[in-house]
């Protein structure tokens, strides 16, 4: 999918694992298939998985991940979140940090397009305030901090090859009307992407990838109303989150961008993960 990818098979995995974990050696190893862009997961047994970053400079995030996870974790929040078990070394035939975690059982939320779950948008939105609730000095920067009118050249551009280039237009235009983000760092998954929500149980159970996680705009976080929810769930999930219109205007924005620089890029390389991006693009010129 991306330049400079590290080669990643079982073999290597299974070697990383023997060396470096004997106490896993004996663990059925297996690929997950998945629509994700910055891992290779791998199951190993039954109750862990193997993260291994594709892009070396990705392998930040993972320790950014690791460092963070624990403490979040500690904040008790009301959805599981990756468990980090073990850290892997970088070694000649795999140079990057890498780890394994406890496995999380579920299925991604809404493989087939936005859902109209009126309990699963409750219970995200009341993650995404637990998570803003947790004290974010020291936290790195985060989605959102950068101001979205330094991608106002490459959003416009890319708007001009839409099918409706005056209704993405109009959207942008109005995000960026949108009273500019008041600088108050809040903790921000900044990935709330289909992908990254496990439901489980007959609900959503799990929140993934906190890779992007830092301290930053907390409208970007509303991004599920344009990518997992429809109808009455999208209007509890803004509800529960207070989003008043600039925050939305902007979150809007924040959808377009996401699914305006996605498209392209993995057309070719990942056409699940294209079609959540041109999901993205739709919503946000559809629904207001």
């Amino acid at each position: 999918m991306h330049a400079g990818q590290v080669a990643i098979d079982d073999a290597l995995v299974r070697r990383l694992v023997d060396t470096q974990f004997p106490r896993w050696a004996g663990l059925a190893l297996r690929p997950v298939r998945s629509a994700g862009t910055v891992n290779a997961i791998y199951r190993l047994g039954d109750e862990l998985a193997v993260r291994l970053p594709l892009v070396p400079s990705w392998d930040g995030d993972l320790e950014a991940e690791l460092e963070w996870l624990p403490r979040l974790a500690a904040a008790g929040l009301p959805l599981a979140i990756p468990e980090p078990v073990a850290t892997g070394a970088p070694v000649e035939e795999y140079p990057l940090l890498w780890a394994v975690y406890r496995w999380l059982d579920g299925v991604p939320v809404a493989p087939g397009g936005p859902v109209d779950d009126v309990a699963a948008a409750a219970r995200l939105a009341g993650f995404v305030r637990a998570l803003r609730s947790v004290p974010a000095g020291g936290v790195p920067d985060g989605r959102g901090v950068r101001p979205l009118a330094d991608d106002d050249d490459t959003v416009r551009t890319a708007v001009a090859t839409l099918p409706d280039p005056a209704a993405a237009t109009a959207v942008w235009d109005a995000a960026l009307a949108a009273e500019t983000w008041d600088g108050e760092r809040v903790w921000v998954h900044g990935d709330l992407l289909p992908v990254n929500l496990l439901a489980s149980g007959g609900g959503l159970a799990a929140v993934l990838d906190f890779g992007a996680a830092g301290a930053g705009d907390g409208a970007y976080d509303l991004l599920p109303a344009w990518c997992v929810f429809t109808g009455a769930a999208r209007d509890v999930f803004r509800a529960e989150l207070a989003a008043d219109d600039d925050a939305w205007a902007r979150a809007r924005g924040y959808a377009l961008v996401k699914g305006l620089m996605a498209a392209p890029y993995y057309r070719e390389t990942n056409p699940a993960f294209a079609a959540l991006a041109h999901r993205l693009i739709d919503a946000s010129l559809a629904w207001e």
